[in-house]
């Protein structure tokens, strides 16, 4: 069930770029270190993912079942949040370049005949 204020994949695009805009207008660095800053957290949300996977996984004798696998759900969600924010960071058009690489990506792993959206 989609709650009405919660984007769906038509609206996906301006809900990154309000949170690139709000990113961008509360952000502590500028330049090359606020750049570095903003790919870097990418790399924290994949580690917050392999934290929920060893929690789901009961993995850490000391915290036992830590997470859930509802819990790392959410931090896959927040992985790619964060890396759709990072490439609007480097392009003004994250849209038409995530679309054109997850085609190239597509007809490379399924075929062309196979690859949804490309003809």
């Amino acid at each position: 069930m989609t709650d009405a204020a919660s984007p769906t994949s038509d609206d996906i695009w301006p809900t990154i770029d309000a949170l690139w805009t709000w990113l961008d207008t509360n952000r502590a660095h500028a330049g090359q270190e606020g750049l570095l800053l903003r790919m870097l957290k990418l790399s924290e949300e994949v580690g917050e993912v392999a934290e929920a996977v060893i929690g789901a996984m009961g993995q850490n004798p000391r915290k036992g079942a830590s997470h859930t696998w509802e819990e790392v759900q959410g931090e896959l969600c927040d992985v790619v949040i964060t890396a759709l924010v990072a490439l609007r960071t480097l392009t003004p058009e994250p849209e038409r370049v995530f679309g054109e690489h997850l085609a190239r990506v597509a007809e490379r792993s399924l075929g062309a005949s196979e690859a949804p959206g490309v003809r």
